[in-house]
């Protein structure tokens, strides 16, 4: 659908569905994305292309999505990132018409339940799917130097269970910026090289493979960590068979871990309101 004629994200409303009965009913985020473009054989144009705020818009759209599927009760409001369909859900079906019905109506929901703003107004709120989160976190991130950044990475990766962790620093570091060690039990643990790419736009595929060029023979892992996103296909190119695997953490995928344990950031509770609960009483 145009974006003149409406808020572009409505069309992803019956494949998420679609995605999560493939999955068994649940899954986690980045999951219900991929079986949606593996479903609907989606082009990389449209899977790596990102918004100003440095987001992957396709990833973007389908969280839209799923936040009016949670109000028209079709899934659960999961309170720990696992996107799960209710009973009413796995039984549902969705047309492009049927999914623009849905988007109007909890448009006039909110229209009838912020009375103090005018109709264009929240008509507008509603349609803009590039509408950013709290994004705070990231932007910070993306406003450090690059050497802080990596720095910064080094500090993430010792409250998630590394050890030994060093940033290498200087331009000669043959695209590794770090390393630690990662025990995995008592009588495990590997060597794990890291590269920090402090960008608003894609990590892509030949970047990839030059960091696993760097990397051979030198660890036995590597990860690269970026504010940014990956393209399609430098993840295909991180996840190939017969070479050593890198790990991909985007900028997202970033924040979470930082909230995870606290780093720099403080936990404050929100309650969020549950529209499909009081549609009921709205005259």
């Amino acid at each position: 659908m145009n974006k003149k004629k409406g808020a572009d994200f409505i069309r992803w409303f019956g494949p998420l569905l679609d995605a999560l009965r493939d999955l068994g009913d649940s899954g986690k985020p980045r999951e219900v994305s991929s079986k949606i473009a593996e479903n609907l054989n989606l082009p990389d144009d449209v899977l790596d292309e990102i918004l100003k705020s440095g987001q992957n818009r396709f990833h973007n759209q389908v969280a839209w999505a799923r936040q009016y599927l949670v109000w028209e009760g079709l899934l659960d409001s999961s309170k720990y990132g696992t996107w799960k369909l209710t009973e009413k859900g796995k039984k549902t079906t969705i047309t492009q018409e049927e999914a623009r019905k849905i988007f109007l109506k909890w448009v006039d929901i909110h229209q009838k339940t912020r009375k103090e703003k005018a109709g264009k107004e929240v008509i507008a709120e509603q349609e803009d799917y590039e509408k950013e989160s709290s994004l705070d976190l990231l932007e910070v991130l993306q406003s450090l130097s690059p050497s802080g950044f990596e720095r910064i990475s080094r500090e993430l990766l010792r409250e998630h269970g590394f050890e030994n962790v060093y940033v290498t620093g200087g331009s000669h570091d043959g695209g590794i910026n770090g390393y630690g060690t990662l025990e995995i039990n008592p009588f495990v643990s590997f060597k794990v090289l890291f590269q920090c790419k402090r960008y608003k736009g894609s990590v892509s595929r030949a970047q990839v493979g030059d960091f696993r060029n760097a990397m051979i023979g030198r660890a036995e892992k590597g990860i690269i960590i970026t504010t940014g996103t990956f393209t399609n296909e430098a993840i295909k190119e991180a996840n190939r068979e017969g070479a050593p695997q890198i790990e991909l953490v985007d900028g997202v995928k970033l924040v979470e871990m930082f909230e995870k344990v606290e780093l720099g950031v403080n936990p404050k509770k929100v309650y969020e309101v549950d529209l499909n609960y009081f549609k009921s009483f709205i005259d």
